[in-house]
């Protein structure tokens, strides 16, 4: 799921590590041998890469009763954030399990989302579509509102809620084989000079 996004956001965090100088990196000790983080202070700007992400830092809460997907393939869970003068970009992707049919994890979180507008829903054949961003400062100003991208067909429903620049995204699907659904939990903000991340 997602991993177009967390692949490309990963070589954008080693380009930007190599090019942040000043302090070495600081790797946290992990308080459990899952938990990994990697902070990078410098005078030029900050960086951090850690799989401590969860629903809550996507700003959602988690759907009642869902558990952190366990796949020893992929990574599940990643908080990105990249803080400078020039541009900031914060991404937090987390995959989660459940029980109950993809149905009512659809609703529950079309109601969630609400509080940050309008709720495109989309249909899809597999998760991990490209999510579009814009960082300079002519993007900035004219972020673009969410759209569906393809034939909008498929088993994998995502609701999407912001800008490019600013969104909200819970991607569901039945969990094959396995009953229940499986859905991630995405948030991505970018900004050009100006702004908070």
């Amino acid at each position: 799921m997602f991993r177009s996004i967390v692949s490309r956001s990963i070589l954008a965090v080693a380009c930007a590590a190599v090019a942040i100088p000043g302090s070495p990196a600081q790797d946290q000790k992990p308080a459990s041998s899952q938990d990994k983080k990697l902070d990078v202070r410098s005078s030029v700007g900050d960086l951090h890469l850690g799989d401590d992400a969860d629903a809550r830092r996507t700003g959602l809460p988690l759907y009642p009763g869902a558990r952190l997907k366990a796949d020893d393939k992929s990574q599940n869970k990643v908080n990105l954030g990249i803080l400078t003068e020039a541009f900031g970009f914060k991404l937090v992707v987390v995959n989660y399990d459940s029980d109950d049919a993809p149905s009512k994890v659809i609703d529950f979180y079309r109601d969630k989302l609400k509080k940050y507008g309008k709720v495109l829903e989309c249909h899809s054949q597999k998760h991990g579509g490209d999510v579009d961003v814009h960082t300079d400062d002519e993007d900035s100003k004219k972020s673009k509102e969410l759209k569906c991208e393809g034939d909008n067909t498929g088993p994998v429903t995502e609701l999407k809620v912001g800008t490019e620049d600013n969104q909200h995204v819970v991607a569901i699907e039945p969990n094959n084989g396995h009953g229940g659904s499986t859905f991630a939990l995405v948030y991505v903000h970018t900004r050009g000079k100006q702004g908070d991340i």
